[in-house]
Formats: C-alpha cells, structure tokens, sequence
C-alpha cells in the first residue's frame, strides 16, 4: 500500500479522517511512501505547532517518533534517486494542461509507479486526479 506524505502524519497527527486512516494502515500488510516524506511530514508537525494544536515539545516528540518509525522500516520509504527525479519531469511533461501536479505530488506518483504499487492512499485531490493520468488509482478513506 502507497501512502503519500498527508496519510503517514494523520497515523500521528489528529486531522480529519485520521481514525480512518490508522485503522487503514494498521490493517496493512506493508506500507510504503517516498523518502520525501521524511521532510513533508516534519512540515505538517511543524504547522500544527505554529498554529498552536501542539506544544513545541509534542511537535518534538512527534518529529522524534516518526524518525525513529521511518529508522526503523516500518514505512518503508523508498530513496528519491535522480533517476526517480527525471521520471517525475517525465510524468509533469506529459500531463495535460489541465491536470495540476506539483512537485512533491509528482515525487510520489513517480515513487508509486516505480515500486509498482497500483493504487496511491491521499487526500489530497490535485493528487487524485494526476494519479489516473498513470494508470494508478488514486484511494482515500
């Protein structure tokens, strides 16, 4: 099972759908995401510190658990490679003018098809929909 970087924070983070989303992920076999999001989801502990829902401490501790868990395996995160970066360029360059994607989006979508995962788990809906545009389907809880 993919996850992007939104899906792994609510397995720490209280966000809408963040029940869902353990109850998802504890359900599963193997979870994997990019190494991106070892920066992203620092980012969203981050934010919920500067907009006061954790202490600077929790978000400390928080940072500190999810290092230990991506040390550790348990998301098994896939390297960002430059040949992964050139396949995300590809993907962007393809996409028609109507379909956005960014930069971190397109890391995950690149990483997805690389590890040859069929679906990809996000909220997200610029996310959603790129995915389709790789044959990959885009899930959310």
């Amino acid at each position: 099972m993919y996850l992007d970087s939104a899906y792994i924070a609510k397995f720490y983070v209280n966000e809408p759908d963040a029940g869902a989303v353990r109850k998802l992920i504890r359900g599963a076999a193997n979870v994997c995401s990019s190494s991106w999001a070892l920066l992203e989801v620092t980012s969203v502990f981050h934010r919920h510190v500067r907009e006061g829902s954790l202490t600077v401490a929790q978000g400390r501790e928080l940072m500190d658990v999810f290092r230990g868990h991506a040390e550790s395996d348990l998301w098994n995160l896939v390297p960002v490679s430059d040949a992964l970066l050139r396949r995300a360029v590809t993907l962007i360059r393809g996409l028609p003018k109507s379909v956005p994607l960014r930069a971190g989006d397109a890391i995950h979508l690149a990483t997805a098809l690389d590890a040859g995962e069929p679906e990809i788990w996000t909220n997200d809906r610029h996310l959603l929909a790129a995915a389709a545009q790789f044959g990959i389907a885009g899930r959310s809880v």
